[in-house]
């Protein structure tokens, strides 16, 4: 479980990002974060791995305190929070492969890493995950080779990979078309419930929020505002986290084009990778 008391955000120009945000998010639940650009949202997942330093207020994840962590301690702590970025934060030169065990750097050394020496049975998850997410076919595609839906499902695994108590997901559709945005999401929705993963998504766009998220929190100005089920997201609600609107009236459809499919593969990273897992 994640819990936050009175989070609170303020910059040295005095600027509040976040106001005495409190609330609890159990194991297991997909929670979304909406409101306007500017209302905190970014900030509150930040504050929640320390990326950005709270001003005040308390940060549980289990029975561990967050806020209260040494620097050492919380690069420890930061292996229970699997990342997932809006800009993917590949490697482009790396395969897929290469990426995703990037994601187990918390628990190995430099060294190891650099020269490529991961644990037989953390290989073998890494092939595992990217068959769970659809990428088993890519495994030695350089990362700037594929789709974007496809980089995202590489940070996907690469964030599963730590084996998560939470996952912090900032903007993960932002960047693709209405088709891949929803098998994303879904994909998130999907291996939350197998992991009992709790998972806090920052995203803009409200449909997706109410089709996918157990729970829909609304951001203003820093302050929260909503705290509901997506079907009590009504007009009213979404006037006040995000203004006047004419909410009632429905945006063009767009085409659910497909998504991007990139040349085939080679076999050779992927082979001396199976031949070490032996």
């Amino acid at each position: 479980m994640l819990i936050l008391k009175q989070l609170t955000k303020r910059y040295s120009t005095g600027d509040k990002a976040l106001t005495d945000v409190t609330l609890e998010i159990p194991a297991g639940q997909v929670t979304a974060l909406i409101g306007p650009s500017g209302a905190g949202k970014s900030t509150l997942i930040r504050c929640v791995n320390r990326l950005v330093e709270p001003t005040q207020g308390q940060v549980f994840l289990g029975n561990t305190e967050l806020t209260g962590l040494s620097q050492r301690q919380l690069r420890k702590a930061r292996r229970r929070m699997g990342m997932i970025f809006q800009e993917y934060a590949l490697i482009d030169r790396l395969t897929v492969m290469e990426n995703v065990l990037s994601g187990y750097l918390g628990y190995t050394g430099f060294w190891r890493s650099y020269l490529r020496r991961y644990p037989a049975d953390v290989i073998k998850e890494a092939f595992r995950l990217l068959e769970r997410v659809g990428l088993s076919d890519f495994i030695d595609k350089r990362a700037d080779e594929l789709s974007g839906g496809q980089r995202q499902r590489v940070g996907i695994a690469r964030a599963l990979l730590q084996s998560p108590d939470i996952l912090l997901v900032d903007e993960p559709t932002a960047s693709l078309d209405p088709k891949t945005s929803r098998q994303i999401m879904r994909l998130i929705k999907e291996l939350c419930a197998e992991r009992q993963l709790a998972a806090i998504i920052n995203i803009h766009d409200v449909q997706l929020a109410q089709l996918f998220a157990d729970r829909i929190i609304g951001l203003r100005a820093g302050e929260l505002v909503f705290d509901g089920l997506p079907d009590e997201l009504d007009a009213e609600m979404l006037t006040r986290i995000y203004g006047e609107e004419d909410w009632n009236t429905q945006p063009d459809a767009e085409s659910d084009a497909p998504e991007e499919q990139p040349s085939e593969t080679s076999t050779s990273m992927s082979s001396l990778i199976r031949t070490a897992a032996l």
